[in-house]
């Protein structure tokens, strides 16, 4: 028992159990995010992201996220290269049922997210944090960064539009099979259960896909 997380079924336990707060955070950043196009003012989305930085209770939970995101791309990692060397020929004959093929790219999609992440990081946290480059607007007396028009700037240019959407297919093809993948890990894997969490990781793939892809089409063509 005291070894568990040193096999391989721990690194994978640990790598769903990361991997499900992750889904979680994507639910919350999605709604923040889509203020920027579900109102016409860019208020409700600089306070809303003013607080996501500035909560004690966010804060620490921004560390965990952070990682949660390192255990995740670290155990999966760990993970690939193991099951790599323990298939080191190419079977004969390959199974190419829906969940071989998700599964098969899971660390091509995951390099393609973490590449994202580390742009996306730099473009907008970094920006506004360390590096003073946001400007700030005043809503009853306090200062707030307009995060909100360094999002439709950024979103205003075509090939930042197109990395984006590109980097969310990848998001997408990655949660598919890792949404069901985590549950199965758990030990929830029942001939009632199973197709409905298989359905409800496709409901929630398509509907976190298609919605952070939105934002950049609705914020080029119409803001």
């Amino acid at each position: 028992m005291s070894n568990i997380f040193s096999a391989s079924v721990g690194k994978k336990l640990l790598m769903s159990l990361a991997g499900l707060f992750l889904i979680i955070f994507l639910v919350v950043h999605l709604g923040i995010n889509l203020l920027i196009i579900l109102t016409d003012s860019h208020e409700p989305f600089n306070i809303a992201a003013h607080f996501m930085v500035s909560n004690i209770v966010v804060k620490v939970m921004e560390i965990v996220l952070f990682g949660g995101f390192l255990l995740h791309m670290f155990y999966g990692s760990i993970v690939s290269l193991q099951n790599m060397m323990a298939r080191p020929v190419e079977y004969a004959k390959t199974n190419y049922s829906q969940s071989s093929f998700f599964s098969k790219y899971m660390v091509h999609t995951a390099v393609i997210i973490t590449i994202f992440l580390a742009l996306h990081i730099f473009d907008f946290y970094i920006k506004a944090k360390f590096l003073g480059k946001v400007q700030e607007v005043i809503y009853d007396g306090k200062a707030y960064h307009d995060m909100a028009a360094l999002v439709i700037e950024r979103f205003k240019i075509w090939w930042v539009d197109v990395v984006y959407i590109v980097a969310l297919f990848g998001l997408g093809f990655h949660l598919h099979h890792g949404f069901q993948s985590a549950f199965q890990t758990l030990g929830i894997n029942h001939p009632v259960y199973t197709p409905v969490i298989k359905m409800a990781g496709i409901v929630y793939t398509v509907l976190i896909t298609i919605g952070f892809m939105s934002i950049p089409i609705v914020v080029y063509f119409f803001k």
